[in-house]
């Protein structure tokens, strides 16, 4: 897997065009001139826990004796049961948000961000080429960039797709989403196999 192609993954993970919606339920009790703060701030926060799933996970993955093809099988699993709910569920129904005040880490960081699909991509990555660390720590960072900008701009971009925009555009994600998902679990089953 390339840099570019790792990135792409990622950002098809953190879907930041179906988190819009999430985001602005998350930011309701927040005044309009904090969004780009709280938004950059609990961007960073996610930012922080994948890079620390991408350093720690294959130590945690060999304490807990989990192989990688088990972990390409339960991402492609995770991956899926995300990409269904992308497709066919509304976006308050993804992780139930129920927000009182300002947010912090929960739930915008954690899990609309780093959430458990993220993590385990990350870690299949890093599981699968530890050598490659570098290359898998820019598509991190390309991903999160373009997840933070778009996020960022939430309040202009949900304006301008309205709704039905918005919800077309993650479905779309979705369906990509569920071949890439598909594709993580038969090589799982390949790497049983052999």
């Amino acid at each position: 897997m390339s840099t570019i192609s790792a990135a792409v993954l990622l950002f098809l993970v953190l879907d930041p065009i179906g988190n819009i919606p999430l985001f602005m339920i998350g930011l309701k009790n927040v005044p309009p001139d904090k969004y780009m703060k709280v938004i950059f701030r609990e961007s960073l926060i996610g930012l922080g826990f994948l890079l620390i799933f991408l350093f720690l996970g294959r130590y945690i993955l060999a304490i807990l004796r989990v192989s990688q093809s088990s972990l390409s099988i339960a991402g492609g699993i995770i991956l899926f049961l995300i990409a269904i709910k992308m497709i066919f569920a509304g976006g308050e129904d993804v992780f139930g948000l129920h927000v009182t005040g300002e947010p912090f880490i929960v739930p915008l960081a954690v899990p609309l961000i780093a959430g458990p699909s993220a993590m385990a991509v990350v870690l299949l990555m890093m599981a699968r080429e530890p050598h490659h660390w570098p290359q898998w720590l820019l598509a991190v960072v390309l991903a999160w960039m373009m997840t933070t900008f778009i996020l960022l701009f939430s309040a202009p971009l949900k304006k301008i797709f309205r709704e039905r925009g918005l919800m077309a555009l993650e479905r779309l994600m979705g369906m990509i989403l569920t071949i890439v998902s598909v594709q993580m679990f038969l090589n799982g089953l390949k790497t049983t196999f052999q």
